[in-house]
């Protein structure tokens, strides 16, 4: 199991007008913690594309346990609990600053080949990296 801890802090955008943060935010949440999580191995998005390699999110899963609010700093605990394939799945922990967890959730994406549109093998020097 391979962990990363992201923090942020949620901007006035980010909210409704009483504050809380709109539900399909948390989404993009999710994606900050994969995107730092693959970046602290030295893996970019933009290096996977450049080398023909797409990583869409084939599934989303969210629970809501308590809200998070405009102005606090929250923390996605992103990991990885198994060795990828051609799927690679996450699981995330949203916490605020006091420890409460916000929100817990799942994505699983997929390794697809640019030039033939397909799924293909998680590449070796991402396995390598992973060291699973």
């Amino acid at each position: 199991m391979i962990n990363h801890i992201s923090s942020l802090r949620v901007s006035y955008s980010e909210t409704d007008q009483m504050g809380v943060v709109y539900h399909g935010n948390y989404a993009k949440y999710f994606e900050l913690g994969r995107t730092e999580w693959l970046r602290s191995l030295g893996v970019t998005y933009k290096d996977m594309e450049a080398n023909g390699i797409m990583l869409p999110v084939i599934s989303l899963n969210l629970k809501f346990l308590k809200s998070a609010f405009y102005d606090e700093v929250i923390t996605v605990e992103t990991i990885l609990k198994k060795k990828p394939v051609v799927k690679i799945e996450f699981d995330y922990v949203i916490r605020n600053e006091n420890k409460d967890i916000l929100c817990t959730g799942n994505t699983v994406l997929a390794f697809i080949d640019m030039k033939t549109n397909k799924p293909m093998k998680c590449p070796d020097d991402i396995l390598d990296r992973i060291g699973i």
